[in-house]
């Protein structure tokens, strides 16, 4: 039989054994979880009732008045939706009789003494009634755990015997087998290829054995293979690294050139045609760029190489050559760990992607720059349009107008932004840096956006620590994070609520921060607010922007030497900040 018919056979059974054994259980806690509910529910709540009604009947005076004779027939109207007893029923009819007569104006007090003495009696009975249905269930309940604790017993004893029994005898049934495997792995270790393993029985290890067999023989052969085919692979690899058109540097672990390719000798100017072999020292003498991909490998930084004239762009990529680490120890088993035998340095040629991004930085910035005419243009008439020296408009146009100004503003806005974001990719990012006082970076902010402060109803605090040095910075480009900062706050703020703008020198820096009580943000999203056209998803509650304002800020930010981030948590608000270096003294 194969050890998976095995296997399945003993292990079937023994969930056959678990399941019969969870199964009888859940039977019996489930009979002693209804016998407890019964006895703590229905019982329980008849007692309540007949005791408040009892204390009716303690408290007031015959004939009952309204108010209690109401309450009275509440506790026993919720009796009479639970009965639940054998001859309960009769004696609630009974004290509805005895209630109603209670309740006779006209009966003489002799008449009421009766009634009450036969409405206590009656609620006696119902007492004794459920005082009698609560010991019997609870009789009930204490015969379901004695059986419950029986059955799981002798259920618990069958199931540890089996267990046991099969603890005892499987395991000899995979360990000899593989102990004999594990003695013919250690003499493979041993560079013994002609152990070989036999096994009587027809099931997988005899399979196991097989393959054992099969892969020493494999491992005999390749160990008496000629050094011919070997050489046949390493040409066929130097032809494949030859035929590449990415610049390609081998060194080994003697910090010589192991292999390079001849577009690795055309971009570094290498005539010799027999370099493999050669120390890197005697080439990084004669040739500087070689000096830099070996010296800067790790960096992985583009860099840019003039070839013929023509600029051309490259990412160098260095990777360590590992190879396995076989121990030279005969008398333990195979030992197999990786070791660096050299380095690979790869130049590819990215001048084509570089000139695509480039043209593409040039075509929004040329776009942008038209755009920002016709724009102003639709600006300017929407505003002659709603001033009433012009003429007077309807509600209806004097809100297409309104909406034709508001977008208008906002495409201008992305223009604006989209030629600061391509001064950005081009590295042209001009900054006047000045000792520049962080108040006045407020002040021009909060002045920017305070109409439409105004019309939200939003009250924009400052809190300014005291002695706050000067900054050295660029006050345009910072007051324009500011004014993002404040922009964004404001479009997520409620009306009528409040925006802190603080300042706070930290160390050798100024910290400027805008804090909102918005909706804020949540952590998925924190770490890409910065990134090129992210926006947080909205509930279309508030207009969106560009996805451009916070990454130029963070380019601005950057450029001066600063840091720049944000703290937020949903439901409470956010925080945006950043840091400057303080000013020269």
């Amino acid at each position: 039989m194969k050890v998976k018919n095995k296997l399945r056979l003993g292990f079937g059974f023994l969930f056959i054994v678990v399941l019969f054994f969870g199964l009888i259980s859940l039977y019996y806690i489930n009979e002693i979880s209804t016998s407890a509910k019964v006895i703590l529910k229905d019982n329980y709540e008849t007692l309540n009732y007949t005791r408040d009604m009892r204390t009716v009947l303690d408290q007031q005076d015959l004939p009952l008045n309204a108010k209690a004779a109401n309450y009275f027939n509440i506790q026993l109207v919720k009796e009479e939706h639970n009965i639940t007893e054998a001859g309960e029923l009769s004696a609630v009819r009974s004290l509805r009789k005895a209630f109603t007569e209670l309740q006779n104006n006209s009966a003489t007090p002799a008449q009421l003494k009766k009634s009450e003495r036969e409405a206590r009696k009656y609620l006696r009975m119902i007492d004794i009634i459920n005082m009698q249905g609560i010991v019997l269930k609870n009789d009930k309940a204490h015969e379901s755990v004695r059986n419950a604790s029986i059955f799981l017993g002798l259920a618990g004893t069958f199931t540890f015997l089996v267990l046991f029994s099969f603890s005892i005898n499987f395991p000899s049934i995979i360990s000899n087998p593989l102990n004999s495997l594990l003695d013919g792995i250690r003499e493979i270790a041993k560079k013994n290829y002609t152990q070989r393993i036999h096994f009587n029985k027809n099931d997988e290890f005899a399979e196991v054995a097989n393959a054992f067999n099969d892969m020493a023989s494999r491992l005999n052969e390749w160990e008496n293979s000629n050094l011919s085919k070997i050489m046949s692979e390493k040409s066929r690899i130097e032809t494949i690294i030859e035929q590449m058109h990415d610049a390609i540097i081998g060194i080994n672990e003697k910090n010589e050139v192991l292999f390079i390719n001849t577009a690795a000798k055309n971009i570094l100017g290498l005539s010799e045609q027999k370099m493999e072999g050669k120390a890197v020292s005697d080439i990084m003498k004669n040739n500087d760029l070689f000096k830099s991909i070996v010296d800067e490998g790790k960096a992985r930084k583009p860099f840019k190489i003039v070839i013929d004239g023509k600029d051309s762009h490259f990412q160098l990529e260095a990777s360590e050559i590992a190879v396995p680490n076989l121990s030279q120890n005969l008398a333990s088993s195979l030992n197999v760990a990786k070791k660096s035998v050299g380095m690979v340095y790869i130049l590819r040629n990215i001048t084509e992607f570089k000139e695509r991004d480039e043209a593409k930085t040039n075509f929004i910035a040329t776009i942008s720059h038209e755009l920002k005419t016709p724009i102003s243009a639709i600006k300017m008439s929407a505003q002659l349009l709603a001033d009433k020296r012009v003429g007077s408009l309807n509600e209806e146009q004097e809100q297409l107008t309104r909406h034709i100004s508001e977008d208008a503003e906002r495409l201008l806005k992305i223009t604006y932004e989209l030629l600061d974001l391509s001064q950005v990719e081009t590295g042209n990012i001009q900054l006047n840096f000045v000792s520049t006082r962080p108040e006045q970076i407020i002040e021009y902010a909060i002045k920017a956006v305070k109409f439409e402060a105004d019309q939200k109803g939003i009250i924009i605090e400052q809190a300014i620590a005291p002695n706050v040095p000067d900054i050295h910075a660029d006050l345009e480009k910072t007051a324009w994070v500011v004014i993002n900062f404040l922009s964004n706050a404001l479009r997520y703020s409620a009306p009528k609520s409040k925006i802190m703008v603080q300042i706070t020198p930290r160390g050798n820096m100024v910290e400027f921060s805008v804090r909102d009580s918005g909706k804020g943000i949540d952590v998925q999203y924190q770490q890409r607010l910065f990134d090129r056209y992210f926006q947080v998803p909205t509930d279309g509650q508030n207009k969106s922007g560009s996805g451009l304002g916070l990454a130029i800020s963070k380019e601005f930010i950057i450029a001066q030497g600063g840091e720049i981030g944000v703290e937020s948590e949903v439901g409470v608000g956010s925080r945006f900040y950043f840091k400057l270096p303080i000013g020269n003294s």
